[in-house]
């Protein structure tokens, strides 16, 4: 297997107009503008535009520093996957799900080579993460896709402690199972606590009963028609619906041969309404079924820190600690003011880190797929004694929930108020029966752009004109909700609601901001902001 390192890499694509990491570079300009075409499709992009490898990349990543190299090596792969009394074929990072966690101090260089042995091109996002844009992982925009066969080394300096995840940005891969936690350790930590369990949850279809991801998506491309996904009527035939016919960035779907997995008739209030698309027959935490969960050990009395990750392709999560408070201390890698609860309501993307002091007992930590009537499991336990079975429902699932509107940002990294220099408008656009998403009525290309500049607040007012909730995730930034809210990368966009986030625009390249409902942004609901030269 051939091994590109990030440098060759980058200097193949500025060196040769057709063959270059992210497009053509013209004659005129062999500096070149960050691109689209990817291998094999090259294309110039729209000039003014500040490039993924550009000196204003660069500059901002000497501020961040270059401290201790952290090498991990990574292989995404087809794995059979056991999820606990159910064996699956899907493609991981290695043979774990979740894949393994990457740890490492807010200063660090991490230095990351991905080996590619999945049938197809594939690419990593760190999601959440402030860092260089060329590293970024989103292919024809940011990088090449990482062909089946090769490699690609990303480096980039980690500057903000916090709880992070990693995944492709390629097709909907990351509804298989490549995912893995990103810990970002603060080297002046102020909490206190006795242990940490990082849980991830998870939706899960690939490999069950024949169907995959990209069966799921052709699917739901068919949309219903004209029938009202949210009247709760059941029925439909999917039997004569042409799987195989849906392009998705010129790959066609397998024809499946598992059943159905259009979801109709999940609401939810919490929610404003629809809950979601995908009928997933399991729901996963830290990769196991409720049948077969995955148990933490602590003692009575311990202060356990609590990292939630919702990896999901399309579901919310309610999650609670059966006999336990939670305080929350951060959410999508930064602190708030405290505040307690019973309950949390993680879209897909979000983050959220709380302390609990461990009972004495086993607990059930159950994840209520929201609006689905289905849940995830994992158990924890400080004494002997017997396991709630997988049907448990803690009472604090039904108590005080808070969603991040509550919460406020904690005082060190409140945003500044200032009046925003540009407020560009993002109107949330599509329907589950045409399946037409979008953003602005336009669907996705590569070479979109709204333009922002080096310096500038920036407020970005998501208007929601469809009948479901959207996880809306911007890449290489946070925001602040308003009135002094938490600092985030990923926000819940009910229906029929508008929300205004601001952020400054201190991390120049090219950035996705997109929906993170797998399926929903695979139809089209992305976008670009590009920070103009």
């Amino acid at each position: 297997m051939r091994t590109h390192t990030r440098r060759a890499v980058l200097g193949a694509g500025i060196a040769a107009a057709g063959s270059g990491l992210l497009a053509a570079c013209s004659s005129a300009d062999q500096k070149g503008h960050a691109g689209h075409g990817g291998a094999g499709n090259p294309a110039e992009a729209p000039g003014g535009y500040v490039s993924p490898d550009g000196p204003e990349v660069a500059a901002a990543e000497a501020k961040r520093g270059s401290g201790p190299v952290r090498k991990v090596a990574l292989t995404a792969t087809a794995a059979k996957l056991d999820l606990g009394g159910r064996t699956v074929g899907s493609w991981a990072y290695g043979d774990e799900l979740p894949g393994k966690e990457v740890r490492v101090t807010a200063g660090d260089t991490l230095e990351l080579t991905l080996a590619n042995h999945l049938p197809e091109a594939t690419s990593l996002h760190w999601h959440g993460l402030a860092l260089r844009n060329d590293m970024d992982g989103v292919p024809d925009v940011t990088q090449r896709p990482v062909k089946a066969g090769g490699s690609f080394t990303y480096r980039f300096a980690v500057s903000h402690p916090g709880t992070y995840w990693f995944h492709p940005h390629s097709g909907v891969q990351q509804d298989r199972g490549l995912y893995a936690p990103l810990i970002v350790e603060d080297p002046k930590e102020p909490l206190k606590y006795d242990k940490e369990w990082v849980v991830v949850l998870d939706d899960w279809v690939d490999g069950v009963d024949g169907s995959t991801p990209d069966a799921v998506l052709a699917e739901l491309s068919k949309g219903m028609g004209g029938m009202d996904h949210g009247s709760g009527s059941g029925g439909m035939d999917h039997g004569g619906m042409d799987h195989g016919a849906h392009s998705m960035g010129g790959r066609k779907a397998p024809t499946p041969t598992g059943p159905s997995r259009m979801l109709m008739g999940a609401t939810s209030k919490l929610l404003g309404g629809d809950a979601g698309d995908v009928d997933y027959p399991y729901h996963l935490v830290n990769g196991r079924t409720p049948e077969d969960p995955q148990t933490f050990r602590a003692k009575p009395g311990d202060r356990i820190r609590i990292r939630f990750i919702n990896a999901g392709g399309d579901t919310a999560y309610r999650v609670a600690l059966g006999g336990h408070t939670m305080t929350v201390t951060h959410t999508d890698g930064y602190p708030v003011a405290h505040a307690a609860t019973d309950a949390l309501l993680l879209g897909m993307g979000e983050r959220y880190d709380v302390v609990v002091t461990a009972g004495d007992g086993v607990f059930p930590l159950t994840a209520l797929a929201e609006g689905k009537k289905r849940t995830g499991l994992a158990l924890l336990r400080t004494a002997d004694g017997a396991a709630p079975d997988a049907s448990v429902r803690p009472k604090e699932l039904d108590g005080r929930l808070l969603t991040a509107d509550r919460l406020k940002a904690d005082g060190p990294v409140r945003l500044a108020s200032r009046a925003p220099d540009r407020t560009i408008r993002f109107d949330l656009t599509g329907s589950m029966a045409k399946y037409d998403w979008a953003v602005n009525g336009k669907k996705y290309t590569p070479s979109q752009r709204y333009p922002v500049r080096s310096g500038e607040r920036v407020r970005l007012s998501f208007r929601n004109s469809t009948t479901m909730w959207h996880p809306m995730h911007l890449h290489g930034h946070t925001f602040a909700l308003p009135g002094g809210g938490p600092r985030k990368d990923t926000a819940i966009v009910l229906p029929g609601r508008r929300l205004d986030v601001d952020l400054d625009a201190d991390n120049p390249g090219l950035w996705m901001l997109h929906c993170h409902n797998v399926y929903h942004a695979e139809s089209g609901m992305m976008t670009v902001l590009g920070y103009q030269k």
